[in-house]
């Protein structure tokens, strides 16, 4: 799996997928790389470049002393790194936490294009009373990491509420592996809570904003906000597909991402 560094030496490990524009996959808050997996095959046309976001995989280091503040500069930083690593300009496509990655790297990263699956932003209301990463924090604390992991699960991809939590944890291919995450995903919540959304998101290049009708409604509402702060944006809601859409329904997603550039 080749490499690559970012400006502090984190090293960067990534897959690549195939022949043409690239595209880099910024993987979300408990999702892998494999992620992607099922979402590249939709991809013809495009040299899929799959990292593993810091604190994840390979890019496991020493992140424990890395307080909220840092977290989506390191996220940014690593992005930096990998368009460097690509031949031309390319195009990031983000899903979650890494939406939000994808959106504040293309303010100083030049990229042709930003596709952005429901950033991770909070609405201002909701924003001002989340407390998610404390919550999660003291499980942890109390040595329930497990449980720390499933209120994110609840809280993130089922907020609307789930009949049978620990059933649909047993399907959900990356439990209970990510349970090992639960540390940076305390560090990556923290970064969401305290996150301002500004009047202006100061990118160049064209963004293309996705948001599906069954995922959170704050997340959808944040997919309008981000879309309004966006000098050149689209917006396009799928419905009936959650939080989850571009591991969901990749072919409806890719479809959409063709479209916008133009293939």
């Amino acid at each position: 799996m080749p490499t690559t560094q970012s400006a502090d030496g984190t090293e960067i490990a990534y897959e690549r997928h195939g022949e043409g524009q690239p595209l880099c996959l910024l993987h979300g808050g408990m999702a892998p790389r494999e992620y992607w997996h099922p979402v590249i095959p939709h991809l013809e046309g495009y040299s899929a470049v799959v990292p593993e976001r810091p604190g994840f995989g390979t890019c496991l280091d020493d992140l424990t002393e890395t307080g909220p503040e840092d977290v989506l500069a390191r996220e940014t930083a690593y992005v930096d790194a990998l368009a460097s690593a690509v031949d031309g300009d390319p195009v990031l496509f983000g899903h979650s936490f890494g939406a939000l990655t994808a959106v504040e790297a293309a303010t100083e990263t030049a990229v042709e294009a930003v596709v952005a699956y429901e950033p991770a932003v909070l609405p201002e209301d909701y924003r001002e009373t989340a407390d998610l990463a404390a919550r999660m924090e003291a499980l942890i604390a109390e040595g329930n990491r497990r449980e720390a992991v499933k209120r994110y699960v609840e809280q993130v991809l089922h907020s609307d509420g789930v009949d049978d939590l620990d059933a649909w944890l047993a399907e959900w291919p990356v439990w209970p592996d990510c349970v090992e995450l639960a540390e940076e995903v305390v560090r990556m919540n923290r970064a969401v809570e305290q996150y301002r959304l500004p009047d202006r998101l100061n990118v160049d290049a064209p963004v293309l904003v996705l948001t599906g009708t069954d995922g959170p409604d704050f997340l959808r509402e944040s997919a309008r906000a981000v879309h309004e702060a966006l000098p050149r944006s689209r917006l396009v809601e799928f419905d009936g597909v959650s939080h989850s859409g571009p591991g969901e329904a990749p072919e409806l997603v890719s479809a959409e991402v063709d479209a916008f550039l133009g293939r």
